[in-house]
């Protein structure tokens, strides 16, 4: 178990502490919905969580199949909806990994990176395609 201790400063603005680490992030409502989007909003957290939890099980996977993925990049873009209620409609992940894969190691990064427990949290409704860019 993890808990985050957050606590609401004003104007939309929130500050965030990791229990383990102490670790804080800050969160604004986006210019979009009230905020002046001066740093992370909730929903381009929930995004960011996306993209760094796919990374993650990548290089899990990478670390037990002795791949050195350094250098990879994720582009998320996170598009709202507004009706019927704001919520996060799409997340379109870009991976990018610049160096030469099997078939097979391709095809286990592929199901690896469905089977991040972030994107298995999300709601059905979200969409989520994900592109893959492989080195030569």
């Amino acid at each position: 178990m993890v808990e985050m201790t957050i606590q609401y400063e004003g104007n939309l603005h929130c500050q965030a502490v990791h229990g383990p680490s102490g670790t804080t992030l800050q969160t604004d409502a986006p210019k979009d919905n009230q905020g002046l989007g001066q740093t992370f909003s909730p929903t381009d957290l929930l995004a960011t969580a996306l993209g760094t939890c796919i990374l993650t099980i990548l290089g899990i996977v990478a670390k037990r199949h002795h791949l050195d993925l350094k250098g990879t990049i994720l582009r998320v873009t996170k598009e709202m909806a507004q009706q019927p209620v704001r919520r996060v409609a799409k997340l379109s992940i870009e991976i990018s990994i610049p160096l030469p894969l099997s078939d097979e190691d391709k095809t286990r990064l592929q199901h690896a990176a469905d089977a991040c427990p972030v994107k298995q949290s999300l709601h059905p409704d979200i969409q989520i395609p994900i592109t893959w860019s492989w080195g030569a």
